[in-house]
């Protein structure tokens, strides 16, 4: 597949495979409709011909050459995958579409400071797993790390104090950037209001900014309940004290905290996990 690309990338070659698709012609005849010297296109049929996808023959003192359809159908299927799985439902690129839209809207709102505050923003997740287990999940940094960020970012930072004026950091890179080389996706600051374990939490989070100021401040509120077949877990997210650069980040909290969310539940519906840290992920609590 790499020589075909090869191939077919330059404009010249392009153009003799598009002639070819017509019927097979000779050298001479190319290099005349393609506007070029005999010797080039010589070469060029040449490079064609050792990628498959053209074959030629002699034909008393010509050399005549015709396209080979079955490459070019093989490298439309492959394009056709490509864009089918792009395009697929529920996938990335829809959810990349998703935020771009509201990043759009979110922008056009932020004319000044205090534009989103009141904003208020509710999730709900029936989980497995009774509330204490579900508690756990919730304030421990070791269990935190496993779904406290959206699908394509892991967490590369984290202390979680489950204490009234505790401390939190949350910092978060892409799921892919496995050695730390590409820059940070995000960083968060934070404390603790409010502790009732297994029933309630409730905790401040303000992303920051990359001049290391606060685009906003989140307040968190977590209420767990149980259930006949484990917990119902309700977050409401209120926002104060946003600033016209926080635009990016409130466009990202529905679609972003969604998904943790999502990852909670897979976490806790594949069963119970020790509670050892990656080797990729600081993770510190103190309780």
């Amino acid at each position: 597949m790499d020589a075909l690309l090869a191939a077919l990338a330059d404009p010249a070659r392009w153009r003799l495979v598009s002639l070819l698709a017509e019927r097979p012609r000779p050298v001479g005849v190319l290099a005349e409709l393609a506007g070029a010297r005999q010797p080039q296109t010589t070469k060029h049929l040449q490079t064609l011909e050792r990628a498959d996808l053209v074959t030629s023959q002699r034909t008393g003192q010509r050399r005549i050459y015709a396209l080979r359809p079955g490459p070019l159908r093989e490298l439309a299927t492959a394009l056709g995958q490509l864009a089918d799985t792009a395009e697929r439902a529920g996938g990335p690129r829809e959810t990349y579409d998703r935020y771009g839209a509201g990043l759009l809207t979110e922008r056009l709102a932020a004319e000044e400071s205090g534009w989103a505050d009141g904003r208020s923003f509710s999730f709900r997740r029936s989980l497995v797993g009774r509330p204490e287990l579900v508690w756990c999940h919730l304030t421990e940094p070791a269990l935190l790390a496993r779904w406290w960020t959206p699908h394509d970012l892991r967490v590369s930072e984290l202390v979680f104090e489950a204490r009234e004026g505790g401390r939190i950091i949350q910092e978060y890179r892409d799921v892919e950037d496995a050695d730390g080389s590409d820059l940070v996706a995000g960083r968060a600051e934070g404390v603790v209001d409010d502790v009732r374990p297994s029933e309630r939490l409730a905790y401040r989070l303000s992303p920051l900014l990359p001049d290391g100021g606060l685009a906003f401040t989140a307040h968190v509120a977590l209420d767990l309940r149980p259930t006949g077949t484990g917990t119902d877990l309700d977050v409401r997210w209120r926002i104060t004290d946003s600033t016209v650069d926080s635009a990016d980040f409130i466009a990202g909290i529905e679609i972003g905290f969604g998904q943790s969310l999502d990852k909670l539940a897979a976490t806790l519906a594949a069963g119970p996990h020790d509670t050892d840290s990656s080797h990729s992920t600081d993770t510190r609590s103190a309780q």
